[in-house]
């Protein structure tokens, strides 16, 4: 599917604003193997990945990946190894120019085997002995990374020079240099397991993401539910409609942050999912009586 491809193509056909400055892609085997973006964030999109696996790495601005149950941030030099799942995007753009731009390598299982032929690797092999507790993991900055993203760069900035041996090194290349990184544990763990499906339950999701700031959309996108289907499920499992229980645990909790923290009301917002102060002050008063300062007052004088 391609992590920016699909944006592309959409604001290349309408008259939105194009927030991809330059966008590349270099395929093998007619799949996708790499991809080159330079966006002009902000952007968050869904990001599922069925029977693929990503590496993905961060030259400018930041990335925050979130699974069904997990929520990771990678900077400038950072790494993100993604396996097939549920994910979501967002994308945010770097403090001093005010863009992104990254680099992945895409892993399919068919053009792997195509590649190894009769001599796959252990991590395409080896039995799972327990099932796989992490759907991503995050690498630190590394030279050989770097090094290996600068050469990558090179082949998109000269495509004539690219075939099929070199695209197929490459490939081996860079996981090698997975299997060596500092966090090669769980690297590998991932890599052993790059083309499993990990079963996450309705109500993990759901109590994983209360207090992000990720839409209904968003969470039914998580859970592989249409909105319709995602309303049904969730009303069955809490007895409630989504919004307002997502809102009454929302609001209870900032009410406890209140209390027993010395975070300012604005960081609590935040902290419990509402985007401004202003929407979560209003909430807050229609449900408790009380504006949150006069709540946070009220329980200082005691």
């Amino acid at each position: 599917m391609g992590l920016f491809a699909p944006l592309f193509l959409l604001f290349n056909h309408t008259n939105k604003l194009l927030m991809i400055i330059d966008y590349k892609r270099i395929d093998l085997f007619g799949k996708m193997l790499f991809e080159r973006a330079v966006i002009k964030p902000p952007i968050k999109r869904p990001n599922p990945m069925n029977n693929e696996a990503c590496f993905l790495h961060i030259r400018q601005g930041k990335y925050n990946s979130i699974s069904e149950d997990e929520f990771l941030s990678a900077i400038k030099r950072q790494s993100v190894l993604m396996k097939c799942g549920n994910f979501l995007g967002q994308i945010l753009p770097d403090k001093q120019t005010g863009l992104y731009e990254a680099v992945a390598v895409h892993f399919h299982p068919d053009v792997l085997r195509k590649i190894y032929m009769n001599n796959l690797p252990k991590f395409l092999t080896k039995p799972k002995k327990n099932p796989i507790a992490t759907n991503m993991v995050l690498m630190e900055a590394s030279i050989p990374v770097d090094k290996y993203v600068e050469d990558v760069l090179f082949y998109f900035e000269n495509p004539h020079l690219v075939n099929e041996e070199i695209l197929i090194l490459k490939t081996k290349e860079i996981i090698l240099l997975l299997m060596q990184t500092q966090n090669a544990p769980n690297v590998l763990q991932i890599l052993e397991n790059l083309f499993e499906e990990r079963t996450v339950d309705f109500k993990t999701t759901i109590e994983s993401h209360l207090f992000s700031d990720i839409t209904l959309i968003e969470l039914a996108q998580l859970t592989n539910r249409s909105l319709s289907s995602f309303k049904r499920k969730f009303k069955a499992t809490y007895h409630s409609p989504p919004l307002q229980y997502i809102h009454s645990r929302r609001l209870q909790k900032s009410k406890e942050l209140l209390a027993i923290s010395e975070q300012s009301i604005g960081d609590i917002a935040f902290d419990c999912g509402f985007k401004t102060i202003n929407h979560f002050s209003k909430k807050f008063k229609e449900s408790f009586g009380v504006s949150p300062s006069l709540y946070r007052k009220t329980l200082s004088g005691k």
